[in-house]
């Protein structure tokens, strides 16, 4: 599996019938490659919001995707019981618990060598940080709308004219004064207004679409 990460969200989160059913081939690597890309950025999210460093995060994307691999075929898509998304943030907050139990057993060998085994072991899970089910579930929710809307951008983006699409972008997205927005892309406030509509429109369809897909 590749170690580089894509740099934008251009493809569907990868709970597709499809793309599962290509997973539990392991020598599809087309397949992987396509869930890594999409994926990533997501379960990253969430381990750096739960308190990982940088280099952490990505060790629990790593060991995320490998469980993911491991345990694949026992999956049965059924979203009425269980949805890929959360059977994704069972995996994914096992593998950032395990994270930070890494961090403090490495920093307790270090600093309290003469330690009785069991004492480190106390200490280790005393310092873990509280990953309370309902408290990463909400950021995970936060994570999975935040990467929706941006595959919702992308897709959008290519539907409409680029000056029409960086209109929207000044105005609602960097939050610029409208009359501002007009003066620097030599447009009416009409337009800015139009455009803002338009692509509003367009984004909340295209976010309902993958919610449907995706649940």
């Amino acid at each position: 599996m590749t170690q580089t990460m894509a740099n934008d969200a251009t493809d569907f989160l990868p709970t597709r019938r499809t793309l599962l059913s290509r997973l539990k081939n392991a020598d599809d690597q087309a397949g992987w490659q396509e869930f890594f890309d999409t994926c990533w950025k997501l379960i990253y999210g969430v381990a750096r919001k739960a308190g990982l460093t940088d280099a952490e995060a990505q060790d629990a994307v790593q060991e995320t995707v490998i469980a993911v691999s491991q345990h694949i075929v026992e999956f049965k898509y059924d979203p009425a019981k269980c949805s890929f998304k959360t059977w994704l943030l069972l995996l994914t907050r096992q593998r950032i618990g395990r994270q930070f139990a890494k961090r403090y057993e490495h920093r307790s060998l270090l600093t309290s060598a003469a330690t009785s085994e069991e004492g480190t072991r106390t200490a280790t899970i005393e310092r873990v940080p509280d990953l309370a089910a309902s408290h990463l579930e909400a950021v995970w929710d936060e994570e999975w709308e935040r990467h929706l809307l941006a595959i919702a951008g992308e897709r959008v983006k290519r539907q409409v004219k680029a000056e029409h699409f960086q209109m929207f972008d000044l105005y609602v997205l960097q939050q610029w004064p409208v009359r501002e927005v007009a003066r620097v892309l030599g447009v009416t406030v009409g337009q800015v207004y139009l455009a803002k509509h338009r692509i509003s429109g367009l984004l909340k369809k295209e976010v309902k679409r993958l919610e449907r897909i995706e649940g």
